[in-house]
């Protein structure tokens, strides 16, 4: 059933990163923030203006116990994505949880299955999808323009994009991976989806660990984690994709982001043409004989953030954009890269 008229109660666990999710709850008139956690009580003082009136506290547990909140997003090291999520959903709330969805693929599924089991809805924050290039990309594919998309590539790639050494996301335990997990997820579920959502059956590459790792040894600090992974999938339908994400790569631009999906009728392209994140969408196909490419110009203007469009699926009760299904094909992709890595041939997942 549809939630009625009144406001969604939020709440948001772990106020570093979490910040973004406070201030796009404050910008969405059909939320109201009831709860904020973090263990640094000083994390408060970043988001007081976006949620004056939401109670602090330092014990998640507590704070769903105390509020109660419809909707609870998640803002965690990695390692507690799972557990959190689980516990929130365990205690009445629904979740949209950070990417990745988990640290492995058997923990996304135990928060798909606890979701279905409970009935509560359970979001990943796959955020690129709210954009306007990649929804204009996506209206074209749905509508046939690819044809039957067999093969894509997707990359992105930093000239030097490290996070800090010593800290929990360069160490395997706790992040679960490198940049694969941190930049590879955006762009490589971008691929999927505009390929249709195939589902992965092996993965083959190599995960390279050349200039972090020795930086990180001379500061004598923790990180093990790698610099720099490629990858290639088989799926279901047949469809192909190849990848490549890096922290620290040699090359002209600071950030280098590109997607190509290729299908029987044409192609599509999501990219940076310049250094930061601004982003075109564009397509290539054949028209009498000619190749024809150019850049999609018309998007549906106004998008809802992730964290409104979350408020709006539990008020008109309808799914979430990306589904646990969606975050569980991922985190194969991922754990079968790092086995395929290890072993040093491809893998079923």
């Amino acid at each position: 059933m549809a939630k009625s008229s009144s406001k969604v109660r939020c709440a948001v666990i772990g106020l570093g990163m979490g910040w973004h999710h406070c201030k796009a709850f404050s910008e969405c008139p059909e939320a109201e923030i009831v709860g904020l956690v973090d263990l640094n009580a000083d994390q408060h003082n970043k988001v007081k203006e976006f949620a004056p009136n939401a109670t602090f506290y330092t014990d998640y547990k507590e704070m769903l116990k105390q509020e109660k909140p419809d909707l609870v997003t998640i803002a965690l090291p990695n390692f507690l994505h799972a557990k959190v999520a689980i516990d929130a959903m365990k205690a009445g709330a629904n979740v949209l949880g950070e990417k990745p969805m988990a640290l492995n693929t058997k923990e996304a599924i135990k928060m798909r299955d606890t979701a279905e089991k409970l009935g509560k809805k359970l979001g990943i924050n796959l955020s690129y999808r709210f954009t306007p290039q990649a929804r204009a990309l996506k209206d074209m594919a749905d509508q046939g323009f690819l044809g039957d998309p067999y093969h894509a590539f997707s990359k992105w790639t930093r000239l030097d994009g490290f996070p800090r050494f010593g800290g929990w996301f360069g160490q395997h335990e706790f992040s679960g991976g490198g940049p694969l997990i941190d930049l590879g997820v955006h762009r490589i579920d971008l691929a999927l989806w505009l390929m249709g959502s195939p589902s992965p059956v092996t993965v083959s590459g190599m995960a390279h660990k050349q200039i972090g790792v020795p930086r990180a040894k001379k500061q004598k600090l923790k990180f093990d984690v790698e610099d720099f992974a490629t990858g290639f999938v088989r799926f279901d339908n047949g469809a192909s994709l190849v990848f490549e994400i890096s922290w620290g790569n040699f090359q002209q631009k600071q950030e280098d982001m590109y997607t190509k999906v290729t299908g029987t009728k044409g192609a599509l392209i999501h990219h940076n043409p310049g250094d930061g994140y601004d982003f075109n969408a564009e397509y290539v196909t054949e028209e009498a004989g000619h190749v024809v490419h150019g850049e999609i110009s018309q998007t549906r203007g106004a998008l809802r953030s992730s964290y409104a469009e979350m408020v709006h699926c539990i008020i008109d009760d309808r799914p979430f954009l990306a589904s646990p299904e969606d975050g569980i094909h991922i985190q194969q992709i991922l754990d079968g890269l790092y086995k395929s890595a290890k072993l040093g041939r491809e893998v079923k997942v």
